[in-house]
């Protein structure tokens, strides 16, 4: 056999290669860009209310990535937790602190050459533990599905039981945060009730 037969008969048993993706590959690159510019414009815009808003976006996109990689439960936790949870505690908490809804100067600290370094060095910190935690790690795409429910939640609740728990809380202080931070009295506002021991006078 010749070496043009063996390569066209390795590309046929292999399947579709990097030069022939598939049309889940090139929906996964398509929603990840779109996921990207909903995150950059999050933490770029200066109006608080749109970059949470943008953020529901950045996050649906990273559950429409866990779908198209067969990951329909952490997917869906992806939506109730963090769609349905942090982005309406967090909403929640912007209005209960009576943040501004139009643009705020305030929202620009004048940071950002700090801010982009420092995510610079967390993205390659990041990609290089996953690249060097996975570079012998192969998926039988033939064997049980990583993703299901049984899998994901024998893994959840065996090893990252902890960490589970601990983000329950944290969302627990967050939410009592914006509450007292939405209750300190304000002396220049003339609805906000006198404290123990003080008096209004009159005008």
């Amino acid at each position: 056999m010749s070496p043009a037969a063996t390569l066209a008969a390795a590309a046929t048993t292999t399947g579709p290669g990097f030069l022939s993706p598939t049309g889940v590959e090139i929906a996964f690159v398509l929603v990840g860009l779109a996921t990207l510019g909903a995150a950059l414009v999050t933490v770029t815009t200066k109006q608080l209310v749109h970059a949470a808003l943008w953020l529901v976006v950045a996050l649906g996109g990273i559950a429409v990535e866990y779908l198209l990689l067969t990951a329909e439960f952490i997917a869906w936790v992806q939506v109730l937790i963090y769609l349905g949870s942090v982005i309406v505690l967090l909403l929640f908490g912007l209005m209960l602190t009576k943040a501004p809804i139009g643009r705020s100067p305030d929202a620009d600290s004048g940071n950002r050459p700090l801010a982009l370094g420092v995510a610079v060095v967390a993205a390659v910190s990041l990609v290089w533990v996953v690249v060097d935690a996975f570079r012998t790690t192969w998926i039988d795409l033939d064997g049980p599905v990583q993703g299901s429910t049984k899998v994901s939640g024998e893994i959840l609740f065996q090893h990252w039981v902890l960490p589970f728990e601990a983000l329950s809380v944290l969302l627990l202080a967050a939410l009592i945060g914006a509450i007292v931070l939405s209750r300190r009295n304000d002396p220049a506002d003339p609805a906000t009730p006198a404290g123990p021991g003080e008096k209004k006078g009159r005008r």
